[in-house]
């Protein structure tokens, strides 16, 4: 599984790292932590360079980003709060997480945005109350890029180092990235069929 992957990303290409990254920021499942991961190993290769894979893969996550702080920013909490209603639950998402990300905004200010690019769980759902309060649109991409740019360094890197493990211990590479793929899976499905809008 883990060189069906490798395989699929290189042939991807830069344009298929950028789209799975824009698609990953706006509905789940899909992990960053694997996309870019996984760059990092055909870095490793030969077949992907650090500075191209690191810009696409950084632009995609920032308009990934970009949608949801639009979403929030152009809708408002009238029109928003409907469509959340409707459609949360294949998002994972309910009113309630929008209303407790805004407070947390408010109470941190701006400089949460870039801080929470490291947080697996909540750097994407961030750009939601950050259009919703209208953080200004210049500084939210700012803080989105550089932020999403440190990130996506350490997962290229951490994928570089794991590459010579993939090819000396194939088997358990096998049950790393199947388990990193199985768990995510699984976790979304748990929400999507536990959801529950919370009034």
């Amino acid at each position: 599984m883990t060189e069906f992957i490798i395989r699929l990303i290189e042939q991807g290409g830069y344009l298929g790292i950028f789209v799975l990254m824009v698609v990953e920021n706006i509905f789940p499942p899909i992990p960053s932590e694997l996309i870019m991961g996984m760059g990092g190993v055909a870095v490793s290769r030969g077949s992907m360079a650090f500075w191209p894979l690191l810009v696409v893969g950084t632009l995609g996550s920032t308009l990934g980003n970009y949608v949801w702080y639009l979403a929030g920013e152009k809708l408002g909490y009238r029109r928003l709060k409907p469509l959340i209603d409707r459609w949360g639950r294949w998002l994972t998402v309910d009113w309630e997480d929008v209303e407790k990300g805004t407070a947390f905004f408010q109470r941190h200010g701006h400089w949460i945005v870039f801080a929470l690019r490291f947080s697996p769980l909540l750097r994407t759902i961030i750009s939601l109350p950050a259009g919703l309060i209208h953080m200004p649109r210049a500084k939210f991409l700012a803080f989105t890029l550089v932020g999403t740019a440190v990130w996506n360094t350490g997962l290229i890197l951490g994928g570089q180092w794991a590459a010579g493990f993939f090819e000396t211990s194939q088997a358990v590479a096998e049950w790393v990235v199947g388990g990193m793929l199985a768990a995510t899976l699984i976790a979304y499905v748990y929400r999507v069929v536990t959801w529950k809008p919370r009034v």
